[in-house]
């Protein structure tokens, strides 16, 4: 399984580069999705809580959203961190999947 190329935005942590992509995955809910630029080894996915894409539905009455933006330095902290909980970016695998809460890494089941 691979993410296309198109759209996605890329970044060097360590000496790898990656390719990643933040898509609407359900209301309140983004997906960081996460591969290795040269090999298509497994996928990261990452859900993260955030209402950004509801801004302008729910506008004026915006106040209480948890408008979170995933910024690329973001990104470079949760790559090691997701490898030092088992993401293997350059073998074939299973997508393997976290939920990012206050800024740590938690295993989805």
């Amino acid at each position: 399984m691979t993410i296309s190329k198109k759209g996605t935005r890329k970044i060097t942590v360590g000496q790898d580069l990656y390719r990643w992509v933040i898509t609407p995955s359900a209301k309140g809910i983004l997906t960081l999705t996460v591969q290795h630029n040269e090999v298509n080894g497994q996928l990261l996915s990452v859900n993260i809580e955030s209402d950004i894409n509801e801004f302008w539905v729910e506008f004026p009455h915006v106040e209480t959203l948890n408008n979170k933006i995933v910024m690329p330095a973001e990104v470079a902290l949760i790559i090691p961190e997701a490898i030092n909980r088992g993401w293997k970016p350059k073998e074939k695998g299973d997508l393997l999947s976290f939920k990012l809460t206050a800024g740590k890494l938690e295993t989805l089941t």
